[in-house]
């Protein structure tokens, strides 16, 4: 059960641990969007050093490891200003990526990550919050849980995505 969670604010010294949770929960939950399960497209985008010091170093990205109970339970990535829909960039916030390990879900962690994320852009002042999710799936239900909205659709940006995986949809929060 949910004990205690934690947003710990990402620093150099935790990469290589934000790497390693980053890649083992994408891994477990979206090896079917990938020929042969290969992810190295993904991952090579998003879990490099490099990447995580560019990201670190933008002042528009916030990144976290979720603790949950003392262990790292998974990642959080928030662009604070972006644009969407009618919404300009200083009214909007992009949920990027949560990815929680699949022995830790289904224990609230995704809820209180939400939480945290509201409370963010509520402090930014913010009018709404909006993510991208697979269209097939069980993040969608639960954001749609969430009282998160679809206001669109988009894909994969990847070429090399299984094509029938590939639909997402936008979906978007009023605060």
């Amino acid at each position: 059960m949910l004990k205690s969670i934690h947003f710990e604010p990402l620093v150099p010294s935790l990469y290589n641990t934000y790497i390693e949770i980053g890649t083992r929960a994408y891994d477990q939950h979206y090896r079917h969007l990938w020929p042969n399960g290969e992810t190295a497209t993904y991952i090579q985008s998003s879990f490099k050093k490099e990447i995580l010091l560019r990201e670190e170093k933008d002042e528009n990205t916030n990144l976290y490891l979720i603790q949950s109970n003392g262990n790292y339970a998974g990642i959080l990535k928030i662009t604070l200003h972006k644009a969407v829909a009618n919404y300009s960039k200083l009214d909007a916030l992009y949920l990027d990526k949560i990815y929680i390990q699949k022995e830790y879900t289904g224990l609230g962690i995704g809820k209180e990550t939400l939480k945290f994320v509201m409370e963010r852009a509520k402090n930014l002042t913010k009018k709404a919050v909006f993510l991208e999710a697979m269209q097939k799936g069980p993040a969608l239900n639960f954001y749609i849980q969430n009282k998160f909205t679809i206001i669109t659709t988009t894909h994969i940006p990847f070429t090399n995505a299984l094509e029938e995986e590939k639909p997402m949809y936008v979906l978007l929060k009023e605060i």
